[in-house]
């Protein structure tokens, strides 16, 4: 060894008697180095995740995960894990990454109150849209899982059957096929979908194509069949449905039909956080598919945190049935942000909904609405209403905090529309917590006398009315509360009912919100909390009674704000797992 060798040598042995000094517990005399961790090793899960695993020790408590971007990144703590009591392998899971990305990975070890030096890095690349690629080309008859390390692209109309339990892990990428006209999927009557995901990983349902190029009705959308009642008699087929006939051929668009149900607590699974983005492709003329289609589902059914980003009808539409749902949040619709129809009596909370822009369609896939509305509920229309707009059940759900903005403009809601909230043929339900804002005709639109009724026929309904409408908030309406009164259209007490119709922006209602006309970069565009001072920071009516203490049971809960977002930092609960795009 040279004279420098040994120097080196020399300083490095009294560099280590240091650490252990430091390290010793001088109550008893032993040492407890907190020593960096070995063998560390980063996998690739899948497009968005990656496995960490490494050697523990016995005797340490904890190991701190810290991640970066790149080569040039700097590192920031993303978890912990508890250390195996006896030492040995140890993993950890990163979600929520961008696809297609190396990051580099070291670990911090924790020995009561020591922390170690971090390990040495690994570094890995998380896959692209290509990886463990499985098409799904027909229907699922029997129960299957879907992976969060593997890539699905459904090609072609894929029916969940009766009997069968569709069970997707949080992670997962569902592409519909942008080459395959239509494709979809839908859980039949007697199917269950169990798509729970979390908010560092939702579940995600997307165009095939690649971003910057997707488009409204690049493909179909999720639409989930039961068997509670509806109020429409006869033959009753899944709007969009039956293009390639009646007869069951699977990953074909056969007829789909949701009449003749009649059990009120039928169960079609749960879903939560979940995103369905560019979808609505329209299967036949002006029968559009949605983001999330629920026919008749019962009182069983469970849905919660779900994201529709443009798509090519409405966000969300519900006919008949009834089950508790909450947690919505709709950008860039098409048609209606929320559509209820033939005796959907269901409960909902915290909704929001938003418009910026018309995008353009994918060609061939269908068309703007002329009536884009933030809520469209509807009673009993068309064939199959025995009794017209009186057809039992009524469609009563309870609404409640739920923010809704339009896009401001007249060319972005097509000539009949721009209400911010439609009720018509014959409609109920109780509408309480809201905002509404920017929709260039009116704040309301209350028409038929049908729908009057279910006031009581009066302008201000008691509290066992089937139709009532409390602590609203309008802002940006064309200084119309309600459509002008004619032969068909109708009124509420503004004062009675506390529908407030402010001569202030919807900008200055919020923490953020773009202003009219902009292209909103990405989701941190947007901050439905409400601003400093703002008036929807109060005003809410913040305990039930009558009808509607009834309804909300221990599901809704009163609030002393109006909107879909408390005020307060806290509040934030699209954050992490929402996304915003316009292609």
């Amino acid at each position: 060894m040279t004279l420098i060798g040994r120097a080196l040598a020399a300083t490095a042995a009294v560099l280590l008697v240091g650490a252990v000094a430091c390290g010793s517990d001088n109550s008893t005399g032993t040492t407890t180095p907190a020593t960096p961790v070995l063998g560390l090793a980063a996998t690739a899960k899948s497009t968005t995740s990656v496995d960490l695993t490494f050697n523990g020790t016995a005797g340490d408590n904890s190991y701190d995960i810290e991640r970066a971007e790149g080569a040039a990144g700097t590192f920031a703590a993303v978890g912990s894990v508890p250390a195996p009591a006896a030492g040995g392998p140890v993993t950890y899971t990163d979600t929520a990454l961008k696809v297609n990305t190396a990051y580099r990975y070291h670990i911090i070890t924790n020995r009561g109150a020591l922390k170690s030096v971090a390990s040495g890095e690994a570094t890995v690349t998380t896959k692209d849209f290509g990886f463990a690629a499985n098409a799904i080309s027909t229907d699922i008859t029997a129960s299957r899982t879907l992976y969060a390390d593997t890539a699905y692209t459904l090609k072609g109309f894929i029916h969940v059957a009766n009997g069968a339990v569709l069970t997707i892990q949080p992670g997962t990428r569902i592409y519909g096929d942008y080459a395959t006209l239509g494709s979809a999927l839908m859980i039949m009557k007697g199917a269950k979908i169990q798509a729970v995901g979390t908010p560092a990983a939702p579940i995600v349902f997307t165009s095939s194509r690649a971003a910057g190029q997707r488009q409204p009705g690049d493909w179909g959308g999720l639409l989930l069949v039961g068997n509670a009642p509806n109020n429409r008699s006869g033959v009753v087929n899944v709007e969009g449905t039956g293009t390639d006939g009646n007869t069951v051929v699977g990953g074909k668009n056969y007829t789909v039909q949701y009449n003749g149900g009649n059990v009120a607590t039928d169960n079609s699974g749960t879903l939560q956080f979940v995103r369905v983005e560019f979808a609505g492709f329209a299967p036949l003329q002006d029968q559009e598919f949605n983001s999330f289609t629920f026919c008749a589902l019962g009182s069983g059914t469970r849905a919660s945190f779900l994201e529709s980003l443009s798509p090519l009808d409405d966000a969300f539409e519900f006919f008949g049935g009834g089950f508790d749902i909450d947690h919505l949040i709709a950008f860039e619709t098409a048609d209606d942000m929320f559509d209820m129809s033939e005796g959907w009596q269901g409960r909902m909370q915290y909704l929001i909904g938003i418009n910026t822009v018309q995008l353009t369609p994918r060609t061939g896939a269908g068309f703007y609405s002329v009536d884009l509305e933030g809520i469209e509920n509807d009673g009993c229309n068309g064939t199959g209403c025995d009794l017209g707009f009186n057809s039992t059940p009524f469609t009563i759900p309870l609404v409640a905090n739920f923010t809704m903005i339009g896009c401001g403009l007249s060319s972005c809601v097509g000539a009949s529309g721009g209400h911010g909230m439609m009720l018509r043929r014959g409609t109920g339900g109780y509408y309480v917590n809201g905002v509404v804002a920017r929709f260039p005709t009116d704040g309301i639109s209350l028409r038929d006398q049908a729908t009057y009724d279910r006031a009581g026929d009066t302008g201000t309904p008691s509290a066992t009315a089937d139709l009532q409408l409390k602590n609203i908030f309008f802002a940006e309406v064309n200084g119309k509360l309600f459509q002008p009164l004619s032969a068909n259209q109708f009124e509420l007490d503004s004062t009675a009912n506390n529908l407030k119709l402010s001569t202030g922006t919807a900008a200055s209602l919020f923490t953020t919100l773009p202003a009219v006309g902009t292209a909103p970069a990405d989701i941190t565009a947007f901050d439905f909390t409400p601003a400093a001072g703002s008036p929807i920071a109060t005003g809410g009516l913040n305990a039930f009674t009558g009808a509607i203490a009834t309804k909300a049971g221990t599901f809704v809960t009163a609030t002393a704000y109006q909107g879909a977002v408390a005020p307060g930092a806290g509040g934030k609960w699209w954050a992490g797992w929402t996304t915003y795009a316009r292609n």
